[in-house]
């Protein structure tokens, strides 16, 4: 069976303006995580879904990145799904539908959802501290450190590393999670923890299942959701060559390559709060799966009440202070909140609107109140400047597409 993207949509039959010809490629139908649509037949108006394409494709014509995927769903269904540009540049290869990207912090709510799971199973509570399940956490001070605590960001060890070199050792990276001193008391403060948190994430799981963290995340949660193929925390081997080179921005006309990141130790690692790989349409459909209570394509893999609890505001208005402005964190992602300024999520977002970045390339988002689910991710680690007005441009685009039920 012949598997065919949705293009840019338009309102009438054979795509909108700058829309291009959508790839084929073949697919085993049951490997689609999403059944395709069109954005009228989901309540989507296709006319800011034509401009959010047009957007992707001025930039990367004016040298911004050289590719990116984009997908936007409701309801289900995926109404939306364009692979652009190129997924390397040396030698020259286009992105299409299989092509992953690297998420980086977008990897930090696929590993928080897996804690959640430990949680609806009885094995752990957000109240729980990390030395309960991990005696050796508790030194320097790390003792009261709760599960919730570490995953909004109020830890107090933002700084904190794991080596590259140790990455594949999991004694070793636990040693090394249990060494983390504190720059402040936890619950303190707000900071963004840009990898810390989530290894501490990742030895938890390990200590309470028995399993290395990347086989729990995809056994337990990618696989039985369609998405083995789409989403990846720990790359196997035989999926390198689907993974786009990520860059830094431009040079006279160049991508200069970010060298640590495009090796196959790198794509293997899984770094739970920064090394994932995905397509767009795979990320929509796990912001889907979140977007309708923790089920996709009649696949539940956590509870409503679960949903609506991890993606809470439990930092309020307080400012986080890696990024400038109040996050509204939940326990993973971040929500848009009230305020007048958004990172990411797009200013118009309804209140309830969830989700996460990966730095300077990538945003993905749900608005349960709609069930509209987003993804953007590009090859190209961007100035924070030019990616969050970008992301706040794209995420409006969709968030305007959005019509009544």
């Amino acid at each position: 069976m012949r598997y065919r993207p949705p293009s840019c949509p338009s309102r009438r039959r054979g795509g909108g303006p700058g829309a291009g010809a959508p790839q084929d490629e073949e697919d085993d139908p049951m490997s689609v995580p999403l059944p395709e649509s069109n954005p009228e037949a989901l309540g989507l108006d296709p006319r800011p879904l034509e401009r959010l394409c047009a957007t992707i494709e001025r930039h990367i014509a004016e040298g911004h990145h050289p590719g990116a995927q984009v997908a936007v769903a409701r309801h289900g269904r995926l109404a939306l799904f364009r692979s652009f540009g190129r997924a390397r540049v040396s030698p020259d290869v286009a992105a299409d539908a299989r092509t992953l990207f690297l998420m980086y912090s977008n990897t930090k709510v696929v590993t928080a959802a897996a804690v959640w799971m430990l949680v609806e199973e009885g094995l752990l509570r957000f109240s729980d501290t990390i030395a309960q399940h991990v005696p050796e956490f508790a030194a320097h001070g790390k003792d009261g450190i709760t599960v919730l605590q570490l995953l909004t960001h109020q830890g107090g060890f933002p700084s904190a590393v794991v080596p590259p070199e140790i990455m594949a050792d999991h004694a070793a990276v636990r040693h090394a999670v249990c060494g983390f001193t504190l720059e402040w008391t936890p619950g303190s403060r707000v900071r963004y923890h840009p990898a810390s948190a989530h290894w501490t994430a990742a030895v938890l799981i390990e200590a309470i299942t028995g399993q290395d963290f990347r086989g729990f995340i995809r056994s337990r949660l990618l696989a039985p959701l369609g998405l083995a193929d789409e989403v990846f925390v720990g790359l196997p081997e035989a999926e390198h060559g689907r993974a786009t080179d990520i860059h830094d921005p431009p040079v006279e006309g160049r991508f200069p390559p970010r060298e640590a990141e495009n090796t196959g130790a790198h794509h293997l690692a899984g770094i739970p709060g920064g090394g994932g790989y995905g397509t767009a349409r795979g990320m929509a459909a796990f912001y889907q799966m979140l977007a309708q209570g923790g089920q996709l394509n009649g696949v539940r893999v956590l509870s409503p009440r679960m949903i609506e609890f991890a993606t809470r505001n439990f930092t309020g208005e307080r400012i986080d202070d890696y990024m400038g402005l109040p996050m509204c964190r939940g326990i993973g992602p971040h929500s848009r909140g009230e305020g007048p300024v958004a990172r990411g999520l797009g200013t118009i977002a309804h209140p309830r609107t969830f989700g996460h970045g990966g730095v300077g390339s990538s945003y993905c988002w749900a608005d349960p109140t709609s069930g509209v689910s987003f993804a953007f991710l590009s090859n190209c680690r961007q100035t924070e400047e030019f990616h969050n007005r970008r992301m706040d441009v794209l995420s409006t685009l969709a968030h305007a597409a959005i019509l009544p039920a």
